[in-house]
């Protein structure tokens, strides 16, 4: 006789089960990893998610959402949440799903309406950047959206490292690094690197935009030093361990997004007046550059600049 197995109510569970049949791929949210729920009931979830996608309250939803963002339920909270988030969706009326589809030469104006992603962000990047003089850009660099991302991973820590070399970045006065971290956009400037440490005229700072200050900008900073001290130590440069780390890191106080979907937006719109105004020289014993302040621009500015750049024909995505 085989002895049955006790459940415990607040056993951590996934929400699909690997003998469930269900194809990765096939749905955003809803991406197979390890399992415990039976096949019936993850079908069942699944019927549901996929056939009554417009009613975006109910339990369902919510354990999808959850699932998601990797957080793992237990079934005593399954329960809660189906009592708490109950399915009406069969009980209204409701017209069968849409077949209309979006054009793809619209996609990236569909998403530069919604959070930016690295290929968007890119494309947008490489149009602005085109738009300064040669004179301009020549005090000026910028490293890759994805290259700070990929500096993190051990694995791939040496490659990036190489890739920065090439791009010279002691031989700018300034370099911007677009960072992407926990789904969310800033800027990093790194100021007059080639100058001395010790410098009391034109001393290296680096600037970190962020647009969200409620994010806490400076968690970062460690691994951003840790970064900064490896280009230094990539490029063979004589300055000690000691000397870059204490290259100040300034938050200056910038405009604030208004919601979760503009960083990427911001981010690019700071490089834009960042390099229209810029001035040859600062000196941080003197306080940011003077055009960097909570009121820099405004609403309309920011909603102007974006219409500017949708107005450029978009490749085929």
């Amino acid at each position: 006789m085989v002895k049955k197995k006790s459940l415990n109510p607040n056993a951590p569970i996934d929400l699909v089960s690997a003998d469930s049949g269900y194809p990765t791929g096939q749905c955003h949210y809803l991406q197979p990893h390890a399992c415990v729920l039976s096949s019936n009931l993850w079908s069942f979830i699944l019927e549901g998610y996929l056939d009554n996608s417009k009613h975006r309250s109910c339990w369902r939803h919510v354990v999808a959402n959850l699932h998601a963002q990797g957080k793992r339920i237990t079934k005593h909270k399954l329960e809660k949440i189906r009592l708490t988030n109950p399915c009406f969706s069969n009980d209204f009326p409701h017209r069968k799903r849409s077949k209309r589809r979006i054009n793809c030469k619209n996609i990236i104006v569909h998403k530069q309406k919604k959070r930016l992603d690295t290929s968007a962000f890119e494309w947008y990047f490489r149009n602005l950047w085109k738009s300064f003089s040669d004179d301009k850009k020549s005090s000026f660099g910028y490293l890759d959206c994805l290259w700070f991302s990929f500096y993190l991973k051990t694995s791939s820590r040496e490659k990036v490292l190489n890739w920065i070399k090439k791009k010279r970045v002691f031989s700018k006065k300034y370099v911007f690094v677009p960072i992407v971290c926990w789904n969310h956009w800033s800027l990093l400037i790194l100021c007059h690197f080639g100058e001395s440490l010790e410098s009391k005229i034109r001393a290296p700072c680096m600037l970190l935009l962020d647009s969200l200050e409620m994010a806490n900008p400076k968690r970062l900073e460690p691994n951003i030093r840790r970064f900064v001290f490896d280009i230094y130590k990539e490029e063979g440069r004589p300055e000690s361990k000691h000397l870059i780390y204490k290259i100040p890191l300034l938050v200056p106080k910038v405009p604030q997004q208004r919601n979760g979907e503009e960083c990427g937006n911001f981010v690019l719109y700071f490089i834009n007046l960042f390099m229209d105004g810029a001035p040859e020289n600062f000196s941080i014993s003197e306080g940011y550059p003077y055009f960097m302040k909570k009121n820099w621009f405004g609403t309309a500015a920011l909603e102007h600049f974006f219409r500017k750049l949708d107005s450029i024909p978009k490749p085929d995505l």
